[in-house]
């Protein structure tokens, strides 16, 4: 059976609406995506502890120019969104207001579009990052099995190994250069648009930061504001963190499990007691509602792709235009494209991964390499597709319009150096 042909007795449409209802419901991917909304919750919810907002207070006063109010953002920003892109992309955006207002009080001229700007360019190194989806899932033990296991991927899967550490993909030398190398000129290119662009007006007269009265509690209310029991149960949770993932550590192999539980005690640590973790949770929650829809959706597409033979025919495709030295460019610029559809990096995984890999399978490419590529396609047009925005502009009060000339522009300094970084290595 190929693409555009169905099993004797069915017809095109009933068979790839079962494609597509079974890609829905795969229980793996439906793990994934739990994980994957964890991880952006989980990041939000670190970021709205106490001192994270003592940290971005004590930069926001360090604010002095519109050159060093640009770095200020940008450095941070991305430094942070290495660890994790939900903390990335709400800390970017808490900071960019929390500088935006002490200009405003201080009468200090900065251009607030490019420190908005600014404040999202962690969404351009995220995917190559701790929690970057792909690498991610690629390192937990029979994922890529699981992932080519339908249609006419049976035949490469006793070729796949089992998994691919993240000290062959987040914590190799040569994405650690690569992410260096970003840090440094993105940092320095920050400074010089905000030596070079003119200050604008600002007229933000609310607080995000909420200073929240305590309210005597009464009987079991207590335990939720008993600073004693969070910060046990917390300690707790990263005590058995390191009996359960120690080993994987010192590999440098992470996974998405093991983020989240690390995450999970050290949110609950942060934040002194139930009642402000919980508070942080909820306010955190409305960031998955577009995952929470999208991935199954993504998943559904990914059943008819697989289930109907056109992963492999896409494949034999990229393969007899490409070599071993273009294909990963291929991928890089194609992920870029797809990003643009698919705003997701675990959704973008779940529809074109199968692809990279069969692809880079029959040309000899390294598995690790071909996963990047995808991966720095993916976070780039970041900067063009305004999605993942929302949650800064809603912050900031800025407008898509007003902060895309400056993230175009990243945009391109970043696409020089990926290019670079995947021709180099």
């Amino acid at each position: 059976m190929g693409w555009g042909e169905a099993p004797e007795g069915q017809s095109i449409l009933f068979y790839t609406l079962s494609l597509w209802e079974a890609g829905i419901w795969n229980n793996g991917l439906l793990v994934f995506a739990y994980q994957m909304m964890l991880i952006l919750v989980l990041g939000h919810v670190l970021v709205l502890s106490r001192p994270m907002e003592i940290l971005i207070h004590k930069l926001a006063v360090l604010v002095k120019s519109p050159a060093n109010a640009a770095v200020l953002v940008a450095l941070p920003t991305m430094l942070v969104a290495f660890f994790n892109w939900g903390l990335g992309l709400i800390f970017g955006a808490l900071l960019a207001r929390k500088i935006g207002e002490h200009a405003q009080a201080n009468n200090i001229p900065i251009n607030y579009p490019l420190v908005g700007a600014c404040g999202y360019v962690g969404l351009m190194v995220w995917h190559g990052g701790i929690s970057g989806s792909a690498p991610l899932k690629v390192s937990e033990t029979g994922h890529l099995a699981e992932l080519l296991s339908q249609g006419q991927l049976q035949s490469i899967l006793d070729i796949l190994p089992p998994s691919i550490s993240t000290s062959e993909t987040i914590f190799s030398t040569s994405n650690l250069i690569i992410f260096l190398t970003i840090l440094i000129v993105i940092t320095a290119f920050a400074h010089f648009l905000g030596s070079k662009t003119k200050p604008t007006d600002l007229h933000l007269t609310l607080h995000y930061f909420e200073n929240s009265d305590e309210k005597k509690v009464e009987g079991a209310a207590r335990l939720n504001h008993s600073r004693t029991l969070s910060i046990g149960f917390g300690a707790l949770i990263l005590v058995a963190f390191l009996v359960q993932y120690l080993p994987f550590l010192q590999k440098l192999n992470i996974t998405p499990n093991l983020l989240n539980f690390f995450m999970l005690g050290l949110a609950i640590l942060l934040h002194g007691n139930f009642s402000n973790f919980l508070h942080a949770v909820e306010k955190a929650i409305g960031d998955v509602s577009g995952i929470l829809i999208q991935f199954p959706l993504y998943f559904g597409i990914m059943g008819i792709m697989s289930g109907s033979g056109m992963i492999g025919q896409i494949s034999d495709f990229f393969v007899s235009i490409s070599s071993e030295t273009t294909l990963p460019i291929f991928t890089f610029f194609s992920a870029g494209l797809v990003n643009i559809f698919v705003p997701s990096g675990g959704g973008q995984w779940a529809v074109q991964g199968p692809l990279v890999m069969e692809s880079a399978l029959a040309l000899g490419v390294p598995l690790p390499k071909a996963v990047m590529a995808l991966a720095y396609g993916d976070q780039l047009t970041n900067m063009l597709q305004p999605f993942w925005a929302l949650p800064l502009l809603g912050i900031t009060k800025l407008k898509a319009k007003e902060i895309l000339p400056y993230s175009l522009l990243f945009m391109l300094v970043g696409g020089v150096i990926y290019l670079m970084g995947l021709l180099f290595f």
